[in-house]
């Protein structure tokens, strides 16, 4: 099983929503709460960035390419991460993944196999 798995992606035309969902069925729940999470995307030919994050205590944190769009949360009882998309654009089309970070906010577990997003018309 692998130990993380998103989920969620798929086309959608602009302005609207996804919903992505990021679990980790092998990490036990006195891990993963005190963890931040966080989300990060890929686009072709693009370096991957982070774009939201949450810490253990839910202060998130975003990049202003999505602040006010994006909203990233956390459910701990079921070891799952969120990233609720609205008004999605062009350029919001890439490869989106999750990771643990540490305190530099750098991602610290192998990367999952990541979720595609595309926003076309």
């Amino acid at each position: 099983q692998a130990p993380l798995v998103e989920s969620g992606g798929g086309l959608v035309q602009p302005g609207g929503s996804l919903r992505l969902s990021c679990k980790f069925p092998r990490m036990i729940t006195s891990v993963f709460n005190p963890k931040i999470m966080g989300w990060f995307r890929q686009a072709s030919g693009e370096e991957r960035e982070l774009v939201a994050s949450i810490t253990s205590d839910k202060s998130t944190d975003y990049a202003d390419s999505v602040r006010g769009r994006f909203t990233i949360s956390r459910d701990n009882s079921r070891k799952t991460v969120y990233l609720q998309m609205n008004n999605l654009k062009r350029e919001d089309t890439a490869v989106y993944y999750c990771n643990t970070l540490n305190t530099a906010k750098q991602p610290e577990y192998n990367w999952g196999q990541g979720t595609r997003v595309t926003v076309s018309s």
